[in-house]
């Protein structure tokens, strides 16, 4: 199954003495099933300061892998109570940052859903930053509805 769908983006980044950063974003995307794992995926734009980057989020059971291909490639994973390593290659160069989730919820069905989590970022083990990003997800209306069975 892969159909076209509306994806509203809540995302919110916290720096210790600093104002909350808060983005919100509503795009086009696609969504896949496979088996029980599902994928979505959407281009960003200028307002993520990411354009040309194709992000991809995989949801599978109790895990979610967020990965970006475009001049900024990343994969995180996440999983609650679990803390992963990641790459994050930055124009500047690389560097290993820590993904320590405290929240995961991912509700994702054939005609859509909800995906929460909250984490935190370490960078050379010092934290850098909670997150917390929410994402919705609604079959797109009077599109091509389901590309594929």
């Amino acid at each position: 199954m892969e159909k076209e769908v509306v994806i509203s983006i809540k995302g919110m980044q916290k720096y210790e003495g600093a104002l909350p950063d808060v983005i919100e974003l509503v795009t086009e995307g696609r969504l896949a099933r496979d088996g029980e794992s599902y994928t979505l995926s959407y281009q960003e734009s200028e307002l993520t300061g990411l354009e040309g980057t194709l992000t991809t989020i995989q949801v599978d059971g109790e895990q979610v892998t967020l990965m970006r291909v475009g001049e900024f490639n990343s994969q995180l994973v996440f999983q609650e109570g679990r803390r992963h390593l990641s790459m994050y290659n930055t124009p500047y160069g690389a560097m290993t940052i820590g993904v320590n989730t405290r929240h995961l919820l991912a509700r994702l069905t054939d005609q859509g859903g909800d995906i929460e989590v909250d984490y935190s970022v370490e960078v050379d083990h010092a934290l850098a930053g909670r997150n917390i990003f929410r994402i919705n997800v609604k079959e797109a209306e009077g599109g091509l509805g389901s590309l594929k069975q």
